[in-house]
C-alpha cells in the first residue's frame, strides 16, 4: 500500500472493501428485509467459528474508495445499508455513513463492539465476543444484542451482557450454525425461562442466500 491510499485508509476515505451485495438480511430485528450489506475486512477478535474467516486479513482486501462503494449502491434499489465485517468499527466510518446519509439511506452496523464507534447509524447491532470485551460506551448505544451460542455456558455470559444496555435494546439469542440442532432447543428453553429475550435464526443461511 503507497502512501497516498494509507492516508486515505486512516481518514476513511478509502476502506478494506471485501464484498458488496443485495439481499435479505437474515438475522436478529430487521430479518426478512431487503438490505445492501458492506462488508469491511480486517478483524483480530478471533471467533473459531467464525464462517467468513477470509475477511479478517486485511490485506486480502484492496482498499475501495467511499465513491466506488456508493456507486456499487446506486445500480439496486436500496433503502438500508448494512456495514458488518470482519470488525468495521477497525477503520474510521464517518466519512462512509455521511454519505450514505446524504443519500437519504438508512445505516446498520453490525460490530463486537471491541472498537470506538465512528460514523452515525439508524441501528447499531451488537454482537459480543468473550475474545475481547465490548466497550461501555458502544453497549449504551446498541439497539440490538445478538449474542452467539456456541454451548450452554454462552447463556449465562449472555445475561452478564445486559449490564449496561438502554432499556430499550432488543436482546437476541442465535446458534452457532454448526451446532443448531445441539443448540436451538436449549435456547428455545432458555427463552421461555427468560422472556426478555428472542430466538434468531440464520434463516438466510435456511433460504440458502447471501
Amino acid at each position: 500500500m503507497d502512501e497516498q491510499t494509507r492516508l486515505a485508509v486512516e481518514k476513511g476515505e478509502m476502506l478494506p472493501l471485501m464484498e458488496a451485495f443485495y439481499t435479505v438480511q437474515g438475522e436478529g430485528y430487521f430479518s426478512g428485509t431487503a438490505a445492501y450489506f458492506l462488508r469491511i475486512g480486517g478483524c483480530d477478535v478471533g471467533c473459531h467459528w467464525c464462517d467468513v474467516k477470509e475477511s479478517w486479513d486485511a490485506d486480502l482486501h484492496p482498499p475501495t474508495s467511499i465513491i466506488d462503494i456508493i456507486k456499487g449502491i446506486e445500480e439496486y434499489s436500496v433503502g438500508t445499508v448494512v456495514i458488518t465485517g470482519g470488525e468495521p468499527l477497525m477503520w474510521n466510518l464517518s466519512k462512509l455513513t455521511s454519505s450514505l446519509k446524504r443519500k437519504g439511506l438508512k445505516v446498520h452496523l453490525e460490530t463486537s463492539g471491541a472498537y470506538p464507534l465512528t460514523g452515525h447509524f439508524d441501528w447499531i447491532c451488537l454482537s459480543p465476543k468473550k475474545m475481547q470485551s465490548p466497550l461501555p460506551a458502544i453497549k449504551s448505544l446498541a439497539d440490538e444484542l445478538k449474542v452467539i451460542v456456541n454451548n450452554k455456558y454462552d447463556l449465562e455470559w449472555a445475561e452478564e451482557q445486559r449490564k449496561e444496555l438502554n432499556k430499550d435494546c432488543k436482546l437476541y439469542l442465535q446458534s452457532e450454525w454448526s451446532r443448531r440442532e445441539q443448540n436451538i432447543p436449549i435456547i428455545i428453553d432458555f427463552v421461555k425461562a427468560n422472556i426478555k429475550w428472542t430466538v434468531s435464526l440464520q434463516s438466510h443461511k435456511y433460504m440458502n442466500i447471501p
